[in-house]
């Protein structure tokens, strides 16, 4: 992945992610520990249902301290079994 994340923020820093996912009750669970093992924290994601019921989005603030930090997090995220987009 080849973002421009450096020419844009000043690292370390606060980033939300936004994971869109199936519905499911690991989802949650799935992201935390996804994150906890490349940004140790205390997590708390706000989440909520698409209108079908079929997905939730979850939004996570996470401490970042490089572009690669971040582009490694997106990577991660994404490759979870229920996730479906980050953004």
């Amino acid at each position: 992945m080849e973002t421009r994340f450096d020419e844009l923020l000043e690292f370390p820093t606060y980033q939300t992610f936004k994971v869109m996912g199936v519905a499911h009750e690991r989802l949650p669970d799935d992201v935390v520990n996804c994150l906890q093992s490349h940004a140790p924290g205390d997590y708390n994601p706000t989440i909520k249902p698409s209108s079908k019921g079929n997905y939730h989005s979850l939004s996570i603030s996470v401490r970042v301290t490089s572009k690669e930090h971040m582009e490694l997090i997106y990577t991660e995220l994404s490759s979870l079994e229920l996730v479906r987009v980050v953004l």
